[in-house]
């Protein structure tokens, strides 16, 4: 596989061109879009679509003639807090893809962007620490809904709220279409970007000890989730219902419960 890559200034550029490997953690809400995105970075189905995912999944691929390690997590739940076992998964997925990952793939659909969305997202890369911000990339799924839109008259339209969130990746962001796999350029520049990151911050992230990395730890971090917890309804907002074939994979702390259920995606036009 060949592609025409940026050659960029720096020695540290240069050399994470030669990365022979690239690691990623996917992070996002419990519906088909970060499962399915990690399924569109591998160019096979590999992670389910259908069930309530309790712990990370590891799978790893060849994309432009070098090792990519995809770690899916749990999903977050869209009307409440997530649970706190979920949570410790969560950041577990770190210790997947040693000595560390080279970015979190931060999935949001495109279409609405609320409040509730951001102070979700704040809660949960909180258990990283903040430094994590500095090692994310928004994944804009979804992006045929944008037609003739473009991803920045997108971002501007959903207003402070999601800016918000690319402000915190450093305006970091791609846009990727869940309904092409295998090789395709959205890849290829998806995987340079990751370089860049990897150039600009000096490596792969780190969990540091002196910030908060557990459920109980970041209790007080979480002043703006507590009216979430009211509202106990599991799944996202539904604006379109739509179906997944099952797929079979194997997670690496089985035995774990399926169930097939119908997920739902939203988005708007």
């Amino acid at each position: 596989m060949s592609s025409n890559r940026p050659s960029y200034s720096t020695a540290a550029a240069q050399e994470a061109n030669c990365l022979p490997e690239l690691r990623l953690i996917l992070l996002g809400w419990r519906w088909p879009g970060k499962s399915l995105t990690g399924n569109t970075i591998l160019g096979r189905e590999e992670f389910h679509l259908e069930r309530a995912a309790e712990f990370c999944v590891k799978r790893e691929t060849e994309v432009d003639q070098r090792k990519v390690t995809v770690v899916d997590t749990p999903g977050w739940f869209s009307a409440q807090t997530t649970p706190a076992d979920y949570q410790q998964e969560m950041v577990r997925s770190v210790t997947l893809c040693p000595p560390g990952p080279h970015a979190f793939l931060l999935v949001i659909p495109v279409g609405m962007f609320t409040e509730t969305d951001r102070a979700h997202i704040e809660e949960n890369i909180a258990l990283f620490g903040e430094n994590v911000w500095k090692h994310t990339i928004v994944m804009f799924t979804w992006a045929e809904v944008l037609k003739d839109r473009s991803i920045e008259r997108h971002i501007r339209k959903e207003g402070r709220e999601l800016q918000w969130v690319v402000d915190k990746c450093k305006k970091r962001y791609h846009v990727i279409n869940n309904y092409i796999f295998g090789e395709h350029p959205q890849l290829l520049q998806l995987m340079e970007k990751v370089e860049k990151i990897v150039s600009e911050e000096g490596g792969y992230f780190t969990l540091k000890t002196d910030e908060p990395k557990t459920p109980s730890e970041i209790q007080s971090l979480n002043l703006n989730t507590n009216s979430l917890k009211e509202n106990r309804e599991l799944g996202a907002r539904p604006k379109q219902n739509g179906s997944c074939n099952s797929l079979r994979g194997t997670d690496l702390n089985p035995p774990q419960s399926e169930f097939m259920s119908q997920h739902t995606m939203y988005n708007k036009c």
